[in-house]
């Protein structure tokens, strides 16, 4: 099929085009087929092919991973590319091959690009590069902005105390950093642009996304960082320079373009490329500098890019809701619904509702021993359809009221008077122990760690925790710490003696020894009460001992 329209419509679209021929296929029934071919002729361009034969576009359209392309279609179109309405190819007879008279009768041709045809193709490329690119955020370029400011402040920084400027080298930094800022520019947009898609789901592969999800938030993280570190660096450097030195190296890279000029307009040149060269810096400054009237397109960028993290986060839990579903079973019985008003019949309606809720257990009922002999004699395998098996047995009873509790004699509430006073008897013990131990342990004032002689396990347990409490609030540097215990009835009250020797106190189960202190362990809630003294002290009259609960 070719698209070769009446010769009498032909100058009416050749005029209507205008000098935009070879944009003209892109409108034609066969335009993926005519873009295939001038993909396959651009590459033979590039690798510098002058002429390109039938069969060479026939393999590389075959090649291109598009669909089966037949040769006389193939042939078609590149002559319907070369016609003069498109101008897209030029056409040349081709006789270098003819070894035989059949083959100097057929029709064979050599195709070339044409310069119409070339211009078209690298606008389309550079269209569809622009649309198809993702962009990128390019922390590269910010370090590579940070170096070529850094050159341009020094050569400002070097004229100024009078030495001569390399024209040729501010010029060469000057397109550098208009190229690489450029390049940062436009990615960024580009990156953007496809980040709100992403995120509005409007050109996302779902399974992508969630695949490379964390690789695209950590990306985003480093480039936020990169920008907060190297675009504070870049804004310094802009402050930096001055304006005369602005001037002075945006003069001298316009003189230098301005050296091919023609004769006469040298002067309008460099005023030209000045200008162009100042509003370029400025828009960089504006970039990377805020001032008090408006925010600089860095500081907006990184803000974008992280209020980005968020909005992936929700898109990412928004997946995962669409994708597992509710938790709860509101879109099941609405599924349900759906097919109980679809069925034709009350049996098959049946059928369904038995299929959908019989194979649950019946926890409102009661099993009775009759149902369960019944099941075990019955011996029924796992794969016994419900229709099959026998039927449960319910009670009529059971049917009209529900479950109840079967009647009978009431149990007997258990007598627990002993076992009451057995454990009251225990805690008592206990409680008596504990006082005695603490009554043991106090000191009637501030005595000596060498003083305490043998302590039974139970005082020495307590006394043991005391002192640990104590040290601890001490610490290596103080002399005195007072420490109370969680219910308040004993205050510890330690002193570090200098020059102090070695306190022993001995226990059934060995000896605690250590540098001597002076404790005073006091009873908050019996002043009265003194401690049993050392075994060298004699006896003491035995005091009334308070049980501590």
């Amino acid at each position: 099929m070719t698209d070769r329209p009446p010769d009498t419509a032909r100058p009416e679209a050749e005029e209507a085009s205008g000098d935009y021929g070879p944009f003209a296929y892109l409108n034609a029934p066969n335009a993926p087929l005519y873009r295939r071919v001038m993909r396959a002729l651009m590459g033979e361009k590039e690798r510098f092919t002058v002429h390109v034969r039938p069969g060479q576009v026939f393999a590389a359209v075959a090649s291109d991973g598009g669909e089966p392309v037949d040769e006389g279609v193939l042939a078609d179109a590149l002559d319907r590319l070369a016609q003069p309405g498109w101008g897209n190819l030029l056409a040349f007879p081709d006789s270098s091959r003819v070894t035989a008279l059949e083959d100097f009768y057929r029709r064979r041709m050599l195709y070339q690009m044409s310069r119409q045809g070339e211009a078209a193709e690298r606008a389309l490329a550079q269209y569809d590069a622009a649309l198809g690119s993702r962009g990128a955020l390019q922390s590269v370029a910010l370090e590579d902005i940070v170096v070529l400011l850094t050159r341009l402040r020094d050569t400002a920084a070097a004229s100024a105390q009078g030495e001569p400027v390399d024209a040729a080298l501010v010029h060469q930094t000057l397109r550098s950093l208009r190229e690489r800022f450029a390049e940062l520019a436009e990615n960024a947009v580009a990156f953007m642009g496809s980040m709100q898609r992403t995120i509005d789901l409007h050109d996302a592969d779902v399974q992508a996304f969630l695949a490379y999800k964390e690789q695209l938030i950590d990306y985003l993280e480093r480039f936020i960082h990169d920008l907060l570190t190297r675009g504070a660096a870049i804004a310094d450097l802009l402050r930096a320079i001055p304006d005369d030195g602005v001037r002075l190296l945006v003069h001298a890279a316009a003189q230098r373009e301005a050296i091919d000029a023609a004769p006469g307009d040298a002067d309008a040149a460099v005023d030209t490329a000045t200008q162009v060269w100042l509003r370029q810096w400025s828009g960089l400054t504006d970039w990377f500098v805020s001032t008090p009237a408006r925010e600089s397109e860095a500081k907006l960028l990184r803000a974008r890019a992280r209020a980005a993290i968020p909005a992936l986060l929700a898109v990412v839990r928004a997946l995962h809701e669409k994708t597992g579903g509710r938790t709860d079973r509101t879109q099941d019985f609405l599924t349900l619904a759906r097919w109980f008003a679809a069925l034709p019949t009350d049996g098959d309606r049946h059928r369904l509702w038995r299929s959908a809720f019989g194979l649950s257990p019946v926890r409102h009922l009661s099993v009775t021993t009759a149902t369960e002999d019944a099941w075990a004699a019955a011996d029924l395998a796992t794969t016994t359809p419900w229709a099959e098996a026998p039927p449960l047995q319910i009670s009529p009873q059971l049917r009209r009221s529900g479950s109840y509790e079967r009647r009978g004699k009431a149990v007997r509430v258990a007598d627990r008077t002993e076992a009451k006073a057995l454990l009251a008897d225990r805690a008592r013990r206990e409680a008596e122990q504990t006082a005695a131990a603490r009554r043991r342990i106090l000191t009637d004032g501030p005595r000596p760690l060498s003083a305490f002689g043998e302590l039974d396990p139970e005082a020495f347990a307590l006394f043991l925790g005391l002192l640990g409490d104590a040290l601890t609030a001490l610490g290596p540097e103080g002399t005195t710490a007072q420490v109370q215990t969680s219910d308040g009835e004993l205050l510890v009250t330690l002193s570090r003696i200098l020059d102090a020797g070695t306190a022993v106190i001995a226990t059934p189960d060995g000896e605690l020894s250590g540098p001597d202190h002076l404790v005073d362990i006091a009873s908050t809630v019996d002043p009265i009460a003194v401690p049993r003294p050392g075994p060298e002290s004699g006896p003491r009259p035995e005091q009334p001992v308070d049980v501590f609960a």
